[in-house]
C-alpha cells in the first residue's frame, strides 16, 4: 500500500510536538510540544490562523485534550511537570484562554502522561494517567470547584494512557433506549506492567474498582482506547505496545469476559490508538512515524486501509 503525506503547516513550535487535537466541530486544533507550551489554531480548509500560546507547564507537555462545547470551550493538558491543568477560553473573546484548574503537586508525585475527558452525559469530569502508577479523576462541582479522586496503584510501575467507556451502556440500543439501562462510568488504563485494566465506578461508595485485567502484551502497553458502541451490545477495546503489537478486545455482554484479536504486529513500537467516531475505524501510530488505518471487515478480518507519514 502507498504512504501519502498529508496537508502540513508550521505550528511556530521549538521542539518537539507529542500531541495534536482537534475540538469537537473540526474547526479548531491544539499542539502541545516540548518546549513547554500549547498552541491553539483555527481551521478553516487548509489555512491555519495561530489563535492561543498557552504557557503554564514546567516542563514538556505530553497531551491535550477539548471537552464536550456544552461545558464551553476547555482544553485539558498533563506533562512531565506533574500537571493537570484545564484552560478556559473567555465568552465572546477568541483566543482569551485563562487557567481555571491546575493540579496541586500532591495530586500526582510523577509525570502525567494522559488525560482523558469523560462523556458529556457523565457531566463535566477528566480522568489522567501518571507515572506514579495512579490514575484521577477530577469532577467540577457545581460551585465551580474540583474534586479529585485517585486510583491508588493502578499499574505497579506507572500508568501510560487513560480512555473512558462511552456514555450509551453496551445494548442500549436494542434495549429500547439509554432510559431503560443504567449508565455505569468505566475506564481502561495501560501501564508499564505490560497490562491493560477495565475500571468500574461504584455510584454508591464512589470508589473505582478493578474490573478486568487484559493480559496480552510482552512489554509496556503504551496505550488503550474504547471504542463508541453506538449502543450496540459489544464493548471494544484497542490495546497498543512497545512489544509492537495492537489487540483488539470485545466483551459480548456486560460482566463477561474479554476475547481478544490481533490486529498486527508492527514490529515497531506503538505508541498512540484514536478511534473514529463511529467506533469502527482506528489509527494507528508507530515509531517508524507512520499513522496508519484500519477497518475492521464483514467477516471479522482487520484490513489496512490508508497510511500517512
Amino acid at each position: 500500500m502507498s504512504v501519502s503525506t498529508q496537508a502540513t503547516f508550521e505550528t511556530g513550535h521549538t521542539d518537539q510536538i507529542h500531541d495534536c487535537q482537534y475540538d469537537y466541530y473540526g474547526r479548531r486544533v491544539a499542539t502541545c510540544s516540548s518546549d513547554r507550551t500549547i498552541k491553539v489554531f483555527d481551521v478553516s480548509g487548509e489555512q491555519q490562523t495561530l489563535v492561543a500560546n498557552l504557557t503554564g507547564h514546567d516542563g514538556p507537555v505530553w497531551m491535550c485534550s477539548w471537552a464536550h462545547p456544552k461545558f464551553g470551550v476547555l482544553l485539558a493538558s498533563c506533562g512531565f511537570d506533574n500537571k493537570v491543568i484545564v484552560w478556559r477560553e473567555a465568552e465572546n473573546q477568541p483566543g482569551a484562554f485563562s487557567q481555571v484548574y491546575a493540579s496541586p503537586p500532591s495530586l500526582h508525585e510523577a509525570s502525567v502522561n494522559a488525560v482523558a475527558w469523560a462523556p458529556h452525559e457523565h457531566g463535566l469530569a477528566l480522568a489522567a494517567a501518571s507515572s506514579d502508577g495512579s490514575v484521577s479523576v477530577l469532577t467540577n462541582r457545581p460551585d465551580g470547584s474540583w474534586e479529585a479522586a485517585k486510583i491508588p496503584n493502578a499499574h505497579s510501575i506507572g500508568c501510560t494512557g487513560v480512555s473512558w467507556s462511552p456514555a450509551p451502556p453496551p445494548g442500549s440500543l436494542v434495549a429500547g433506549g439509554v432510559a431503560n439501562v443504567t449508565a455505569v462510568k468505566r475506564l481502561v488504563t495501560s501501564g508499564c506492567d505490560n497490562l491493560a485494566k477495565i475500571w468500574r465506578h461504584d455510584g454508591t461508595t464512589g470508589a473505582w474498582q478493578e474490573e478486568h485485567v487484559l493480559r496480552a502484551h510482552g512489554d509496556w502497553v503504551r496505550d488503550a482506547c474504547w471504542s463508541v458502541n453506538m449502543g450496540l451490545p459489544m464493548n471494544t477495546v484497542a490495546t497498543c505496545g512497545q512489544d509492537g503489537l495492537v489487540f483488539i478486545w470485545t466483551q459480548d455482554e456486560p460482566g463477561g469476559s474479554w476475547s481478544k484479536t490481533l490486529l498486527h504486529d508492527f514490529k515497531v513500537p506503538v505508541w498512540r490508538l484514536s478511534w473514529s467516531v463511529m467506533g469502527n475505524v482506528l489509527a494507528v501510530s508507530d515509531a517508524n512515524n507512520l499513522v496508519t488505518v484500519w477497518k475492521e471487515s464483514v467477516d471479522g478480518k482487520w484490513d489496512q486501509i490508508s497510511a500517512a507519514e
